[in-house]
């Protein structure tokens, strides 16, 4: 068996990096993720840290939609949602097996919105954004045929229509092992403790601190960007009287695929509030979400869905598909996640603008905000306000592909069958060429119950700077949400795969089983059911 090309990323640390940059990104989210590719296009020499590990925040949290901002057309947002429809179609062309289409149903009832017509509308204007029909109406009897246990009273039909879906931590993943083949640099567990200004006031670089070992390291850059999301405030504060970040809580519960037998995602309306909720097949198991209300906890601290949000969700289930009994005690797991909105604190959470803002502060470029579909326009209005500063101001944003396209075969890939191949490829680029060198063949498997590969554990923890069992489960893969108790009962084939590729003695080994079982636990179990 050959051995792997890549670096083993797990080894680097602050004593390993340069001196000098041109450019310093903060935040390992999707946003961060991609500023670093897009610098790297432009020629710049970009390094990028995260104060915990890539995608620990919002980016591993998302509803895993692609989407192009339907709901932003009724609040008369046409350019957010034109900006959105592109970047899905984008993003569905250049990265299939990471983004793919997806096939929604949205039933309409007699006497609660939103309208036929009304939709009829708005999913036209949609379909002409994208410059392709996608959607049509099917009657009640072919919603109820497509949707088993669907609330029939009422029912006079449904629209279908087509969105996207992704992985939203691999998304973001891809983006920064591409930025690395490209020659950028990424460090996870590394915060910025102070950024560093000359007489004249202007940013000269920062100062950097391994957030477990506690090693500092001083490194130069002509420009610092502040993509850290809701932490954004703690480097720069709004410049916008009486405006800051608004932390907002999104939480979702998952589901056993046998539980919520669809092949569709379901667009509804939440019975109490009109929100709208979804439901959404994922990796094998389905997801049913969102909440949107306000975070008033230590945003440092690892979110949770709480008993009232896990109520409120129930009961729209409980509602629309009385039939299939639905109970909490079914949920595989739960997630929440926090995303940061500009605000004066006057409008309810579901009515705040999530549009982007910068700010810019001699050299200090901050962004916050946005849609994950539309990242790549993110970067772009970071870097044009960081170009100023920067070693080459004439520098432009790349036209080529974000993605390092397929190549035609992919050695080792022999047998497998063409939708994994598509998937792996899509969630590893040309890292895959590697994954498959190492494989054995009784891991090219998937996990019961998920569409993850055996073989996906072992390279990424070899490859992907985990430091912790939680960073290879619930993010470089997603089993800690698609199997029961997290992955509790597979443990041991888990560590049997990844010993020799971690640096971890036996008690580390056991320390961190233990770790994760607790932090699972506590930020990714069902609540306790409340009374309603």
């Amino acid at each position: 068996m050959r051995a792997m090309s890549t670096q083993n990323e797990n080894q680097k640390s602050l004593k390993d990096i340069d001196q000098h940059w041109d450019l310093i990104v903060i935040g390992g989210g999707i946003t961060g993720a991609g500023v670093l590719r897009e610098a790297g296009r432009m020629g710049l020499k970009t390094l990028l840290v995260e104060q915990k590990d890539f995608a620990w925040g919002t980016s591993s949290r998302s509803a895993k939609l692609a989407h192009g901002g339907l709901r932003y057309l009724k609040e008369g947002k046409f350019l957010l949602t034109r900006e959105s429809v592109i970047g899905r179609e984008r993003l569905l062309k250049e990265a299939p097996g990471l983004v793919e289409p997806l096939e929604f149903l949205m039933p309409l009832y007699s006497g609660r919105g939103p309208g036929k017509w009304a939709m009829r509308i708005g999913l036209t204007v949609y379909d002409l954004m994208a410059g392709k029909k996608r959607h049509n109406f099917r009657s009640a009897e072919q919603v109820t045929a497509l949707v088993p246990g669907i609330k029939k009273d009422g029912l006079i039909g449904g629209f279908r229509f087509v969105d996207a879906q992704v992985d939203d931590a691999r998304l973001v993943l891809r983006l920064i092992r591409e930025s690395i083949r490209s020659g950028a640099c990424a460090l996870n567990y590394t915060s910025v403790a102070q950024v560093m200004r000359d007489a004249r006031n202007r940013v000269v670089g920062a100062v950097l601190e391994d957030t477990e070992t506690h090693e500092t390291r001083e490194v130069s850059a002509r420009a610092v960007i502040n993509a850290t999301g809701a932490w954004a405030e703690r480097l720069h504060s709004s410049p916008e009287p009486g405006k800051h970040l608004r932390p907002l809580r999104g939480s979702h519960l998952v589901f056993p695929a046998a539980v919520l037998p669809f092949d569709r995602a379901v667009a509804l309306t939440h019975p109490t509030d009109r929100r709208p909720v979804y439901v959404l097949p994922w990796e094998g198991a389905v997801l049913f979400g969102t909440t949107d209300v306000d975070h008033s906890q230590d945003i440092s601290h690892e979110p949770a869905i709480t008993s009232e949000e896990a109520a409120y969700l129930m009961h729209a289930l409980e509602v629309f598909f009385p039939s299939l009994r639905i109970s909490l005690a079914d949920c595989l797991s739960t997630f929440a996640g926090i995303r940061a909105v500009l605000s004066e604190g006057k409008r309810a959470p579901s009515q705040e603008s999530r549009e982007h803002v910068v700010w810019v502060d001699n050299g200090l470029v901050t962004i916050t905000g946005g849609k994950l579909t539309t990242f790549y326009r993110l970067a772009w209005d970071a870097l044009a306000a960081a170009k100023p500063f920067l070693r080459d101001a004439s520098a432009e944003p790349s036209k080529g592909p974000l993605f390092m396209p397929a190549p035609e075969t992919i050695p080792g890939s022999e047998g497998l069958p063409r939708q994994i191949k598509t998937r792996l490829f899509g969630r590893y680029g040309m890292d895959t060429l590697e994954l498959l060198q190492i494989a054995h063949p009784n891991d090219l498997q998937p996990i019961p119950g998920t569409h993850t590969l055996w073989a996906e554990l072992p390279f990424a923890a070899r490859f992907e700077q985990v430091r912790h069992l939680s960073d290879l489960l619930l993010r470089r893969v997603r089993i800690g949400l698609l199997t029961p108790h997290g992955g509790r009962d597979i443990l041991e084939r888990i560590r049997a795969l990844c010993e020799p590729a971690l640096p971890w003695v036996t008690t580390q080994w056991e320390q961190e089983s233990k770790d994760y079982q607790e932090h699972w636990d506590r930020a990714y179990g069902a609540p306790p059911e409340t009374e309603r």
